[in-house]
C-alpha cells in the first residue's frame, strides 16, 4: 500500500510546553526533532506536512540523509496576531523576540502590511504553504478557544500573496465562526474544526476546501499532556474541544467534505500518531481514513500521482503490512505487530520482514 501522509504535524514541537521551548536553543530543538522524525518514518509516514515550525533546514536535513525521517512539506512559522494562538507570551510577559532564529513555531504580525510582509518572507524562505491562526487554541496562554483572530482584510492579504506565489493558506480554527471567516476569505485547508456546526458544510463544498481533524492530540493531551509539559491552564482548555471532535468529523464525512489525516501531536505524545485511525474509525469507514492519509492528502499537497498512490511514475513510497486494514483497524494502528516494511523513494528504510523470517527459521 502507499506510504502514509500526515498533514498536520509539528516536527519541532519537542515538548508540550511551547512557551518554555521558545527560550531554548534552536540547535537543541532541531537535534531533538530528529527523534520525532525517525519515529514518524518507523510508523509508516513517508511524507508529512508541517503546520508550523519546520523550515528549509529541517526538510533539507531529511532530504540529504542527515536526519532519518519522512519527506517534510514545510510552511515555516505560522502567522499569529498579537495575543493570538501563536503568541506564547503569558499575561505577565511583555517582551516579544521576533527573530526568526528563535525556537518558536509562530511569528506575530498585525495589520495588512505586516501580514503581507510575513507571508512574502515565508515564501522567500521556501514555504510550501502559509499557516494562519484564525482562532484561539489549547496551547496558547491568553486567548479563548472560541475567539476569532485576524480581520478579513488580513486573511485576504495572506491568501492573495500566497496564491500569487502558487502557494495556499491553511487555517487553525475551532468554531464555525472562525472556520467560515477563513473559507469565505479563500483559506484552502481548515485544521481542527472541533466546534464546527452545519453552517460550515456548504462553504467547504462550494470552495472545494479540505478539512484536517486532529483528534489524536486531544485524547493524548487529556490523558498525559501534563506529563509531557502541557501547562495546567492549557490542559483545562483541552476539555473545551475534546468531546466535539468526533461529531464534527461525522458531520463532514456524511456531507462529502474532503477529509485529510492529521494528528497535531506534541513532544513525547508523537507516539500516538496512529491512534487517529482508531478514533476516526468510530464514525468513518477505514477505507476513507486510509484515503485521507494517502490519495486525498496528496491532492491537498498538490502532489497527486507522486505520493499516496501505487502507480507507475510515483515516488515509490510503499508499506508492506501483515493483514487487511479494511477488516481490522489494528493493522494500521499497531505498527509493531503489523507493519513489516517501509520503502521511501524506492529504498527500504525499515525492514521487519527479515526479522520475521529469522523467527520462522
Amino acid at each position: 500500500m502507499p506510504g502514509l501522509i500526515d498533514c498536520h504535524v509539528h516536527v519541532l514541537a519537542v515538548t508540550a510546553d511551547l512557551a518554555g521551548q521558545s527560550e531554548w536553543s534552536p540547535n537543541y530543538v532541531a537535534a531533538r526533532s530528529s527523534e520525532v522524525l525517525r519515529g514518524m518514518l518507523d510508523r509508516g509516514f513517508t511524507t508529512v506536512r508541517d503546520a508550523a515550525g519546520a523550515d528549509h533546514g529541517i526538510a533539507a536535513a531529511v532530504e540529504e540523509g542527515y536526519f532519518r525521517g519522512p519527506r517534510v512539506i514545510f510552511g515555516g512559522k505560522a502567522l499569529s496576531q498579537t495575543g493570538g494562538h501563536g503568541d506564547v507570551r503569558g499575561p505577565g510577559r511583555v517582551v516579544h523576540d521576533p527573530h526568526w532564529c528563535c525556537a518558536t513555531l509562530s511569528t506575530i504580525c498585525d495589520g495588512v502590511s505586516e501580514v503581507r510582509r510575513a507571508t512574502r518572507d515565508q515564501v522567500r524562505r521556501g514555504a510550501h504553504h502559509i499557516k494562519l491562526m484564525l482562532s484561539g487554541g489549547v496551547a496558547s496562554p491568553t486567548d479563548r478557544v472560541d475567539s476569532v483572530q485576524f480581520s478579513s482584510e488580513e486573511i485576504r492579504a495572506a491568501v492573495e500573496d500566497a496564491e500569487a506565489a502558487n502557494r495556499y493558506v491553511l487555517g487553525h480554527a475551532y468554531t464555525s465562526r472562525a472556520i467560515n471567516h477563513g473559507l469565505e476569505c479563500g483559506v484552502r485547508s481548515i485544521e481542527h474544526g472541533n466546534l464546527m456546526d452545519e453552517s460550515s458544510i456548504p462553504l467547504f463544498l462550494e470552495h472545494e476546501a479540505f478539512y484536517v481533524p486532529t483528534l489524536a492530540t486531544y485524547s493524548a493531551l487529556a490523558e498525559v499532556g501534563r506529563d509531557h509539559g502541557l501547562p495546567e491552564a492549557s490542559w483545562r482548555k483541552v476539555f473545551d474541544v475534546l468531546d466535539s471532535g468526533l461529531r464534527a468529523l461525522e458531520m463532514a464525512h456524511r456531507a462529502g467534505v474532503k477529509i485529510v489525516y492529521g494528528t497535531d501531536l506534541l513532544g513525547g505524545m508523537h507516539q500516538y500518531q496512529l491512534n487517529e485511525f482508531r478514533i476516526r474509525s468510530q464514525v468513518q469507514p477505514i477505507s476513507d481514513i486510509i484515503r485521507g492519509a494517502t490519495a486525498t492528502a496528496a491532492e491537498l499537497l498538490r502532489l497527486e500521482g507522486k505520493i499516496g498512490v501505487v502507480t507507475p511514475g510515483a515516488w515509490a513510497d510503499l508499506l508492506v503490512v501483515d493483514g487487511s486494514p479494511l477488516e481490522d483497524v489494528s493493522v494500521m494502528a499497531d505498527p509493531e505487530r503489523h507493519l513489516k516494511l517501509v520503502v521511501q523513494r524506492g529504498r527500504v528504510v525499515r525492514d521487519r520482514l527479515e526479522a520475521s523470517a529469522r523467527t520462522l527459521r
